[in-house]
């Protein structure tokens, strides 16, 4: 089963996959935890392309090639092999980011997202779990972490509203693949229904 995590900077996505992976692993499962744009070594080297630097660094229509050739190289490094060998894959963001990161930010970018993907990539996940958190709550987690990866964050709260608007409205759009979560809660009893919907995913 192919399982992913998403919302906005600082939502507490990465922490909930992490979270996850223990649950299933406790229960006997064989998973792998990882993560876009990464998980792959030519991932990782593109990682650093689009979440360090200016945020004008790339057009919107540059970032949607450079996160579709991370995606490629992650689906046949890892995540293919991994569902071939019947392993449960966690990852920390998919092309649903792609769809709203960079799909909101120009007329007929979503369908460039979404032709692109369905050329190149061609898989989606089984079940999403989509962490919905105030933005400006979300926005002040992120910019305490203090790290590098802060290109996307340095866009502003404006962006990042957009970006939570963005994902609701893909949820309605997908119900039986993604699950919104209150992510304005503490992290047991986010992990707790987290956890309860993946187990009745697996049965």
């Amino acid at each position: 089963m192919f399982l992913t995590f998403e919302g906005i900077d600082g939502s507490g996505k990465s922490t909930q996959a992490r979270r996850l992976a223990e649950t299933l692993r406790a229960a006997g499962h064989d998973v792998v935890l990882t993560r876009e744009p990464g998980g792959s070594p030519g991932a990782e080297e593109i990682r650093r392309l689009v979440l360090e630097g200016d945020p004008d660094r790339w057009s919107p229509e540059t970032e949607i090639l450079l996160f579709t050739a991370a995606r490629r190289d992650h689906m046949e490094r890892l995540i293919v092999p991994a569902l071939a060998s019947e392993m449960i894959v966690i990852s920390d963001r998919f092309v649903d980011s792609t769809r709203i990161y960079q799909g909101l930010r120009g007329a007929g970018l979503r369908e460039t997202v979404d032709r692109l993907h369905d050329l190149m990539i061609g898989v989606e996940p089984d079940l999403t779990f989509l962490i919905d958190i105030d933005p400006g709550l979300g926005l002040s987690r992120a910019r305490g972490r203090q790290g590098h990866e802060e290109r996307f964050e340095d866009m502003g709260l404006a962006m990042q509203e957009r970006m939570r608007a963005g994902f609701l409205d893909l949820a309605r759009s997908a119900p039986a693949r993604i699950r919104v979560i209150d992510g304005n809660r503490d992290a047991d009893s986010i992990e707790a229904e987290v956890a309860a919907l993946a187990r009745a995913a697996l049965r």
